[in-house]
């Protein structure tokens, strides 16, 4: 399967944003790409006021991202925000196109290095997958790539890879931090992982996370197969499914664990 990373930067405009994705997704369709992935906050950067840009799962935003896939024959993976209680939102991954319906909520929020996404955002609380031809994906959002757990449901639930979407902060060791966590990840649950990041944008606006790029994709080993810099850039690689039940065979760590232990 041929999926593509889009390390794009996004602003504070969800109209702008939505025709950047519909540029990025038609280079990545030129391109062989079934499944093209986009960052978190793909609808509006970090840094920009959410609750009064939220929209709902059938809004006009989404709606563009279903058409964008529709007349690209790609299924699209994109961070959006849409309403919740209490003057929040909810930190939204939407995964549409032809056979494919599917939103995740991030489920872990970023209270950490000085910022605090509890504020402004409502937490998720189910794992999401997707089927595309036959081939089963996790669904994951950033800070989620530090629970290990998270990985291991969507092994567990039959998927043989992770898209991860991240806006991934900036600081010191924090591009060290991005690739061990990744790496670590795919091995823990031995799946492939593409994790996409935004851009980085330079001089960051203030304390909210932008992204640092170095978008890569990572095979259920560890391996890192593909990668990219800091700037904006396409990277479009392919997805060996059968390689998933080789290395599992080899590396029993599913099959190895002992839940009983620590309940």
């Amino acid at each position: 399967m041929r999926i593509a990373l889009s390390q794009l930067t996004t602003g504070p405009d969800p109209d702008k944003n939505l025709r950047l994705v519909e540029e990025w997704t038609r280079r990545a369709a030129d391109a062989g790409a079934r499944v093209v992935v986009f960052p978190e906050a793909s609808m509006a950067c970090f840094g920009t006021p959410l609750t009064p840009l939220a929209q709902p799962l059938d809004g006009p935003w989404a709606d563009g991202i279903r058409e964008i896939a529709r007349s690209t024959g790609t299924i699209v993976v994109a961070g959006m925000f849409t309403p919740a209680d209490e003057g929040r939102v909810t930190n939204t991954l939407l995964a549409t196109g032809t056979g494919v319906e599917e939103s995740y909520d991030k489920i872990h929020l970023y209270d950490a290095f000085g910022f605090r996404e509890s504020e402004s955002v409502a937490p998720g609380s189910r794992p999401a997958v997707i089927d595309v031809d036959g081939v089963r994906l996790g669904l994951a959002t950033c800070y989620d790539v530090r629970f290990p757990e998270l990985f291991r449901a969507h092994a567990d639930a039959g998927a043989v890879g992770t898209l991860l979407a991240a806006s991934w902060g900036a600081g010191p060791g924090k591009l060290d931090q991005w690739e061990l966590l990744v790496r670590a990840r795919a091995l823990d649950a031995t799946v492939w992982v593409a994790a996409v990041g935004q851009a980085d944008p330079g001089t960051p606006p203030g304390p909210a996370p932008t992204g640092i790029g170095h978008s890569l994709m990572v095979g259920p080993d560890g391996t890192v197969r593909a990668s990219l810099g800091a700037e904006p850039e396409l990277l479009v690689t392919d997805l060996d499914v059968e390689e998933v039940g080789a290395v599992r065979e080899k590396t029993s760590v599913l099959a190895n664990r002992r839940p009983e232990v620590w309940r």
